[in-house]
């Protein structure tokens, strides 16, 4: 099966309110546009981390997960958990982002995401990007709050395979949590592959999508 790509993508932007975020809810999906594209101009931006060793982790880990893409990574300095409080501050920093690009699709998180933090972040797309094909990945976590996706991205075995291999190699910090293992990984990608006629699938909500946009 060919790689599921949008015509004409020469640009991806990756949002993520925590190290991790983008690599867990669309790993997947990235490794499979950077290798159907080489030479894809990638830009992430992720919240916070900036200074301690998980903005280490997350700049290998998008590297890894961003194979021959003209990668751009800014990691900030937001407290981990508090982005309502910081709802002005969050607005300008994406504000600040979104003039030094213009992407063909953006992935970020997903509304009803009970983390405020990724919650906060997927509402304040639509009001940046406004123009732009966007697409709210699902992050695996303890909270019960996996919401059906409409959206279903199919992979490829071996992707899914490196997409694991990768999350346990570039994020040690992460290993102990009872929900960071392969069993979890593997199950979500099943479930939304048998939802999708594949073997292996990652969700998004659309959080903007245009169709029949006049030329």
């Amino acid at each position: 099966m060919r790689p599921l790509v949008p015509a004409g993508l020469d640009e991806l932007v990756l949002l993520g309110a925590h190290c991790d975020d983008i690599p867990i809810g669309a790993g997947g999906t990235v490794l499979t546009l950077c290798r159907a594209t080489p030479g894809l101009r990638v830009r992430a931006l992720v919240l916070s981390g900036a200074g301690t060793p998980r903005e280490a982790e997350e700049r290998a880990a998008l590297a890894a997960f961003c194979p021959g893409a003209d990668l751009e990574v800014t990691v900030l300095d937001m407290p981990d958990g508090r982005l309502p409080r910081h709802w002005e501050w969050a607005k300008e920093r994406l504000e600040e982002f979104r003039r030094t690009c213009e992407p063909d699709l953006v992935l970020a998180g997903h509304r009803a995401d009970d983390h405020q933090d990724h919650r906060e972040l997927a509402r304040l797309v639509p009001t940046v990007f406004r123009d732009h094909l966007a697409l709210g990945y699902e992050i695996l976590k303890a909270e019960p709050d996996l919401v059906q996706p409409p959206v279903l991205w199919p992979l490829e075995p071996a992707v899914v395979d490196e997409k694991i291999r990768l999350l346990h190699e570039h994020y040690p910090s992460q290993v102990a949590r009872s929900w960071f293992d392969d069993e979890a990984f593997r199950g979500l990608a099943r479930i939304r592959g048998v939802q999708a006629g594949h073997r292996y699938a990652e969700g998004f909500h659309p959080t903007r999508l245009l169709v029949g946009a006049p030329a």
